[in-house]
């Protein structure tokens, strides 16, 4: 296939946090405001006059300095954005919002102030405590968290506008943005799509870590020129897989599973774009601030959430993916030392393998991928299964 015109621009914008247009954006005069994790609603960071930066560590190959405080026994993941953080590589941040998921990522958000590795003098940090539960209880403490910790600080540190209207044109912009990366995703389930899993991972990248207004225009020129694409005469891939899991914001990690022989068609885990580009709907008697939090909650699939609605909902939301992409497979990642994620691989193994009777392929990685050598043996040892069970008959 011909190559995407601004690919090579979106993977040099992915090289570093404080990329080309998260400087421009700062230069004139928003607010950067740091996050980590879909608890913490982006359309909140997108009001007017602030922009949300999704934190990410790239080329992040060593922890010893966040180890020294963190120990090397907890998510590298939440190790390295301290790293980060102490390196000076988010010093454009004027907040991180983060939200006490795990007491790790609590720990990694507790050290942006106690060593203050951000030099920053108006930065500030601010947690929330989210909720366990999808129910009506949780939804109202999530929405005392939500105003709290976030829409109240913003208002009151930096003068945010937090106006119903101002509300109203965020989520606008966020179902725009939406609008568009599901489109673009949607080439996935063709038979013979026009777009690779890697691009689509890029894509959906550059649409969380760079400012809403500056990437909109890239992404929209990119969506009119996959409408016109043509995807070669034979496909390059043999399987179809739906990758699942925690925090994998490396496309390198799906240009090494598609280097196997598989394409990655549907992306559920942090950082994907399930959940995460879903319209926002505001109902009828609604005020935009608890459509937001409703959405947010009912979207939110964490392996944190520990009542049976929600982890059935976790299950379902796969299938479903699976179906509608028509995939062959299904691939669930932990990130090494998380704990939330390591019992939801091992539950839903066993469901998607016993019950559903989707194979199932479960694997536990470093953040950075360093040596992937293994990897690449499991990738395609499960893919050849696939195969090898699709000229059985699914046998």
């Amino acid at each position: 296939m011909k190559d995407l015109k601004h690919l090579i621009y979106f993977e040099n914008l992915l090289q570093d946090a404080h990329n080309e247009l998260v400087a421009q954006a700062v230069q004139e005069g928003d607010y950067a405001l740091g996050y980590s994790c879909y608890y913490i609603p982006e359309v909140l960071l997108n009001l007017p006059g602030c922009f949300s930066s999704r934190l990410r560590a790239p080329r992040c190959t060593s922890t010893d300095v966040a180890s020294y405080y963190m120990t090397n026994r907890t998510c590298p993941y939440a190790r390295s954005l301290l790293e980060r953080a102490i390196e000076g590589g988010y010093n454009y941040l004027n907040a991180l919002l983060g939200a006490e998921c795990c007491a790790t990522m609590e720990r990694m958000e507790e050290h942006f102030f106690l060593i203050n590795p951000v030099k920053n003098e108006k930065f500030f940090v601010t947690q929330i405590d989210p909720p366990m539960k999808g129910d009506e209880t949780n939804l109202d403490y999530y929405k005392a968290q939500l105003k709290l910790k976030v829409v109240d600080k913003l208002h009151e540190e930096y003068g945010i506008d937090t106006s119903e209207n101002a509300m109203r044109r965020a989520i606008d912009d966020h179902n725009e943005i939406s609008r568009i990366i599901t489109e673009i995703g949607n080439f996935r389930k063709a038979d013979n799509p026009s777009i690779t899993g890697y691009e689509f991972h890029v894509i959906q990248l550059v649409s969380q870590v760079c400012p809403h207004r500056l990437i909109l225009p890239y992404l929209a020129e990119t969506l009119t020129e996959l409408k016109r694409r043509k995807a070669d005469p034979q496909s390059w891939f043999r399987v179809r897989l739906v990758v699942t899991g925690s925090e994998i914001d490396d496309p390198a990690f799906t240009k090494l599973i598609e280097g196997c022989g598989a394409m990655v068609v549907a992306d559920r885990y942090c950082f994907g774009s399930f959940p995460g580009r879903e319209q926002i709907e505001i109902r009828e008697g609604e005020t935009a601030f608890d459509a937001i939090c409703r959405h947010y909650l009912h979207w939110n699939q964490c392996a944190r959430f520990m009542d049976g609605m929600k982890i059935d909902q976790r299950h379902s939301e796969v299938k479903k993916l699976a179906d509608e992409f028509k995939a062959d497979g299904v691939i669930y990642e932990n990130m090494k030392f998380c704990e939330f994620w390591s019992y939801e691989k091992v539950l839903a193994n066993h469901i998607f393998t016993e019950e559903l009777h989707i194979p199932c392929c479960t694997i536990e990685k470093e953040y950075a991928l360093g040596a992937v050598g293994q990897l690449r043996t499991r990738f395609q040892a499960f893919i050849e299964s696939l195969e090898i069970k699709s000229i059985q008959g699914g046998k």
